[in-house]
């Protein structure tokens, strides 16, 4: 099977990194700041985890959405340039299993480029990677297939059904159906993922080399 795909593209948080508690925290950090206090829930908050940040507050209007926003963005900062985030066991020696057998590989993320660059330069994997997607990359974001087209574009990849989106959330799971591209979900998920592996499409790995196992 590792002959079928010639690329394999991986969301990043919850997916290589390990960032969901990190992200609620700062969700939870950027209401107290601006409001005084946080109503909403890790429920919530955790729907919005692989979309683009500004949706997670667009409901307040656009000058509040820009003031969490940014709030959220300070304090996250903080963290990650603390290394307040770790990577999954396994993910870069599996990760760098795929690029020995010729499979290009890809980071497509709804993060901002400097967020996400902040982990992956003090983890030191920018070499793993052919192509990064970022927010600042597409005019649409996830659920929408654009990123992943985006990436295929960069590499000169034409035939959807040889590429591999590897993501943890129902936002990747979409992005990957409307990109008409393989989705696979990682058992590792901290997201509500009943719909996810119901999905008849979906292929539920326990590791990532498992893709071409």
């Amino acid at each position: 099977m590792s002959k079928r795909y010639e690329a394999v593209f991986y969301d990043f948080d919850g997916t290589i990194a390990d960032s969901v508690p990190v992200i609620l925290m700062c969700f939870r950090l950027a209401y107290e700041r601006v409001f005084g206090r946080c109503d909403r829930t890790d429920e919530d908050f955790i729907q919005y985890i692989g979309r683009p940040l500004e949706d997670t507050f667009e409901m307040h209007g656009e000058k509040l959405q820009d003031l969490l926003t940014k709030t959220y963005l300070d304090i996250n900062e903080k963290m990650l340039r603390n290394d307040e985030i770790d990577l999954f066991d396994g993910v870069i020696d599996d990760i760098s299993y795929l690029r020995s057998l010729g499979i290009k590989q890809g980071i497509i993320t709804s993060k901002r480029k400097t967020s996400c660059m902040t982990t992956v330069e003090l983890k030191g994997i920018a070499d793993l990677f052919d192509v990064m997607i970022f927010r600042e990359d597409t005019d649409r974001h996830k659920p929408d297939g654009e990123p992943i087209l985006c990436a295929m574009e960069r590499l000169g990849l034409e035939d959807p059904s040889k590429v591999v989106y590897v993501g943890d959330a129902l936002p990747d799971m979409l992005c990957a159906k409307n990109a008409g591209v393989k989705f696979v979900l990682v058992d590792w998920t901290k997201m509500p993922s009943e719909e996810m592996r119901n999905d008849p499409g979906t292929t539920v790995v326990g590791r990532i080399r498992d893709i071409v196992h």
